[in-house]
């Protein structure tokens, strides 16, 4: 939890680097939200969407960039498992697994700023957890 509260300062730090205001989600492995930050000037959808995509990659164990092909390859079987699952899941950019020795360990995943401002940071997310791993 400490860590992941160190990971949401440093994006949060790089996002005002950007001039982005953007919300941070943090989940465990099981999709369990465990930091949500949200950046004043942030959409307030953000704080909505942001641990909808962690969740989603977290439970899939799929990068968004895979989470969004599958979707696209086999959308009557995503629609079904949306369903079956009860919870959003939300295939969109800037959501990365996170993972400690090959096992997923959670995800965290950026949203409300422009696409490219939110995978900087889903990337400067995933590259603080692994320099402190």
């Amino acid at each position: 939890m400490d860590e992941a509260r160190t990971v949401s300062d440093r994006v949060r730090a790089h996002a005002i680097g950007l001039g982005a205001a953007v919300t941070i989600a943090i989940v465990d492995d099981g999709g369990h939200l465990q930091v949500l930050d949200r950046m004043d000037g942030a959409s307030p959808m953000s704080a909505r969407v942001a641990p909808a995509k962690a969740s989603s990659v977290a439970l899939f164990r799929r990068d968004s960039s895979d989470l969004m092909h599958l979707q696209e390859a086999y959308p009557a079987v995503f629609a079904q498992i949306i369903d079956a699952a009860r919870t959003p899941i939300v295939a969109g950019g800037a959501a990365r697994l996170i993972r400690r020795g090959g096992v997923v360990v959670g995800a965290i995943a950026i949203a409300g700023g422009s696409l490219e401002q939110d995978e900087t940071c889903a990337d400067v997310g995933v590259g603080s957890l692994s320099s402190a791993a």
